[in-house]
Parts: structure tokens; sequence; C-alpha cells
């Protein structure tokens, strides 16, 4: 199965932030495949260095963990990015810079279930 997975919460809410990733890594741990697209405030999770910063209140942050891992695809909303001043030198190495039409793509597939944040 795969699962795309949309996301707005990150640093003003580190929990909040951190539930995509944590469905993530649980979905790829079951062999799933997921891709994440990350839109307004959820964007900084994606610039290097601010995940390891953010930590859940309770949960156990597993933001590594679904960057790193090869059945995961991280996106990062361009125009959310652009008019917060970020480039994609200043993003993870893992993660892309992508639209709404990609998210659709992955949301059109017939084996995904979509999820919001």
């Amino acid at each position: 199965m795969h699962f795309t997975i949309s996301s707005t919460w990150g640093p003003s809410d580190p929990t909040r932030a951190s539930l995509p990733f944590i469905f993530a890594a649980s979905a790829l741990q079951a062999g799933d495949s997921v891709m994440i697209m990350l839109f307004h405030d959820a964007i900084t999770v994606a610039v290097k260095g601010a995940h390891e910063k953010l930590i859940p209140v309770g949960p156990p942050a597993r933001f590594a963990e679904v960057l790193a891992h090869p059945n995961a695809k991280v996106l990062v909303c361009k125009p959310c990015a652009e008019v917060r001043g970020i480039g994609e030198s200043a993003l993870v190495e893992s993660t892309a810079m992508a639209g709404m039409n990609d998210f659709h793509r992955d949301a059109a597939r017939p084996d995904s279930k979509v999820i919001a944040f």
C-alpha cells in the first residue's frame, strides 16, 4: 500500500509536526511506501538541522528515520518555501521542492490512501 500524507504543522507545535512522520515510520515498518507533502509551517521541518531540534511531547521523534528511508519521499511545497525565502539548498538532501500537481499524482495512485495532518 502507498500512503500520501499532507502536513501543515511545523515548529509552532512539534508534537503535531511529528505525527505524520510517526505514522509514516509505522507504515514503512509494515513494508508500505509513503510520500509526505509539507505545506505552510511544516516546510520548516525539512530545513537542514530543523527536525533535530523538534522534540514532540510524548511520542518519540521519528523525523530522521523517515527522511532517510528509501521507501519514503518527502516533498516541500515550493510556493510555501519561496514566500518564506527558503531555497532548495537549505533543505535536507533527501527532500525536494514540489507542487500540488505532485501531491495529486501520488494521491491519485490506485494503491494510495490519503491522510491529512
